[in-house]
């Protein structure tokens, strides 16, 4: 009898159009960052999730090996159903986080609502 395997991570692909979408999706509470993806797939946290993130005016694909941070669960009142996925703690994702954050420039720490906190 051989040891269950750990389930393989879900792979999600995100694609973020622009600004506005990516300012919503952003969560700069997460250390290392994070961001918030609508789905209806079940999830727990803790979860493992493969991202394929898009960012606005950027035809690269960026792949994120990370974990789910929050469950926002179907029925949150007016909150979109979905995962915050926490970036891990690795060089590209610092690179990543870095870039996001230049491209939402003042738009940090705005009033602006979020699907996050």
């Amino acid at each position: 009898m051989h040891a269950p395997s750990s389930p393989r991570p879900s792979v999600l692909q995100l694609a973020l159009k622009e600004k506005g979408a990516l300012y919503a999706a952003y969560i700069s509470l997460f250390a290392e960052g994070g961001i918030f993806i609508a789905t209806n797939r079940e999830f727990r946290l803790g979860d493992d999730v493969y991202v394929l993130l898009t960012l606005p005016d950027d035809p690269q694909r960026y792949p994120v090996a990370g974990k789910v941070g929050w469950v926002t669960p179907a029925g949150a009142g007016h909150r979109t159903q979905g995962i915050g996925v926490r970036f891990p703690k690795d060089p590209k994702s610092e690179e990543m986080k870095t870039k996001i954050e230049q491209m939402l420039g003042s738009w940090l720490g705005s009033e602006r609502p979020t699907q996050t906190l």
